[in-house]
């Protein structure tokens, strides 16, 4: 027979239920420690860790041969990561320090670690924007491109002065300039001097179409030959309607033989682009860009010509017009003559309003 034993049974039950309270506060414990983890990972790896001035985007530029050192370095000057230990914690665990890319990488304002940390060793970097005009020289040139990606100035002209080089091409030092055509191109950053010639050939080539090289063909220049004019042409004027007939003029005049009698090359032979109005001192400078002495067109462009001036010269204006000199309205367009007679009292119009306004050279 067995007996009931009401204290017995009361501690049995005291005893189970210490224990599950127990349990109940490891579990609370374990959670309140998970949670605490996963905020902590949340703040680590998903939290907004970047800053942008104005909620905008930045550009961020890695140099070649970069270090991981090198990259935080740029980062932190910028002033991009807010929580710089959380950003190198997650970089090491996701290897970034032995994937470090060169390039333009786009960092917007708000970006977690873990996305930062993805775009940087991904190496999709965003392209550039190359734009070039109104050039005159090739340092001008460099100076301009080098501005816009990684190589420096010394790097491109060294190339583009380098006889051997821009002879597989097609140029030599003075005509290399007409290789470039002034417009917008996309390019990666760290594209190195080599291949943005090589792009550039690319794009002249683009450029002289069949249809372009056939109306070279027809006013009966080359390529190179038509961009020389055109850059001539391009320093005449400003004014896109009327490049056209300014290069009507110069092919009258090689049509009859004549000198170019350009004034941008006197300009140009001098180097001194300040000059408003040449002299006849001016034009006795002893130079193959002097147009006044030499025939035909000059060794090399003037200028690197816009799309227009090319086109001018390719669909120049078929008139009779020998001269043309700047209105007297300095209005930036020019009065054109079919005689010396003509173009004298237009000269002396001109010059009249020079001296009114004391422009003297």
């Amino acid at each position: 027979m067995e007996y009931y034993h009401p204290r017995y049974s009361s501690g049995k039950r005291k005893k189970r239920s210490k224990f599950s309270r127990f349990l109940l506060y490891i579990l609370l414990i374990l959670i309140i420690a998970a949670l605490i983890v996963a905020y902590q990972l949340y703040k680590v790896i998903l939290k907004p860790n970047t800053w942008v001035k104005d909620d905008q985007t930045t550009s961020v530029y890695i140099p070649t041969g970069s270090s991981y050192e090198d990259l935080k370095t740029i980062l932190y000057e910028k002033g991009i990561v807010i929580n710089r230990n959380n950003f190198e914690w997650l970089a090491k665990k996701k290897n970034l320090p032995k994937n470090i890319h060169p390039g333009r990488y786009m960092v917007k304002d708000g970006m977690s670690n873990d996305e930062l940390i993805n775009l940087l060793r991904s190496g999709e970097q965003t392209p550039v924007k190359i734009i070039f005009n109104n050039i005159r020289t090739k340092e001008e040139f460099a100076k301009k491109i080098a501005a816009q990606i990684e190589p420096d100035s010394a790097d491109i002209i060294r190339l583009i002065n380098d006889s051997s080089y821009i002879k597989i091409f097609g140029f030599t030092p003075e005509t290399i300039l007409t290789l470039f055509i002034p417009n917008t191109y996309e390019v990666y950053w760290n594209i190195t001097a080599e291949n943005f010639i090589d792009r550039m050939y690319t794009e002249h080539n683009k450029f002289w179409n069949t249809k372009r090289r056939q109306k070279a063909e027809q006013v009966g220049l080359e390529p190179v030959e038509v961009s020389i004019l055109a850059s001539i042409v391009e320093k005449e004027t400003g004014k896109d309607d009327e490049k056209p007939t300014i290069a009507g003029v110069y092919f009258n005049r090689m049509k009859y033989g004549w000198r170019l009698q350009a004034d941008p090359t006197i300009i140009y032979a001098w180097g001194d682009f300040n000059i408003k109005r040449v002299l006849n001192l001016h034009k006795r400078i002893d130079s193959p860009y002097n147009t006044y002495v030499y025939y035909g067109l000059p060794p090399g462009p003037i200028c690197v010509p816009s799309i227009s001036s090319i086109d001018a010269v390719l669909n120049r204006e078929d008139h009779s017009y020998l001269f043309f000199c700047a209105k007297d309205d300095f209005s930036g367009y020019h009065v054109f003559a079919n005689t010396n007679a003509q173009h004298i009292v237009n000269a002396n119009k001109y010059r009249k309003a020079l001296d009114e306004r004391n422009i003297k050279k």
